[in-house]
């Protein structure tokens, strides 16, 4: 019988480790998104230095930085912000990214500044661009990605900044 238990053991450790083989955080039923959305962008108008100064001062705390290009009447960038606001997931980026949210209201603010990172300034958000603790762009050639949003999951947008950690 003790041979059974330690097979038994064994097999449903391996299970276990078969499961989350991939070392991603899997969101539960009791992680969802909640109304209203938040409506994360401000207005401001930002300059190229303040993108640097964030970008350098991200770094210096030992994080990743996240520029968000977006709007608040925009569905697709409410969405992806109320997902990342899902406690599991604002945990996570809490302990790896900084956010910095880029108002573009309808395309008359700010949209110069994605020419800097060598993204066409082009209509379409929300635009996500992640960087490394080096301040290399790391996803140059998706930040359109997430234009549809709501047609995405929780965990699809989970996981994409699980993917973007770095060391």
């Amino acid at each position: 019988m003790n041979t059974d238990l330690i097979k038994y053991i064994t097999f449903f450790s391996l299970f276990i480790v078969c499961i989350n083989i991939n070392g991603k955080i899997m969101l539960d039923e009791n992680d969802k998104l909640v109304s209203p959305l938040p409506k994360p962008y401000d207005g401001l108008v930002y300059s190229v230095d303040d993108l640097k100064s964030f970008i350098v001062s991200t770094v210096k705390s030992n994080k990743q930085p996240i520029i968000i290009f977006g709007a608040n009447w925009c569905p697709d960038c409410r969405i992806f912000s109320g997902t990342m606001d899902i406690p599991k997931i604002k945990s996570y980026i809490d302990d790896h990214f900084a956010i910095l949210y880029i108002d573009v209201k309808r395309y008359e603010i700010n949209m110069q500044l994605m020419e800097e990172f060598g993204i066409p300034s082009a209509e379409g958000i929300p635009r996500v661009l992640v960087f490394d603790k080096r301040m290399n762009l790391i996803n140059n050639s998706n930040t359109t990605e997430w234009r549809t949003a709501r047609e995405r999951s929780s965990q699809e947008i989970f996981d994409f900044f699980q993917n973007m950690t770095t060391n």
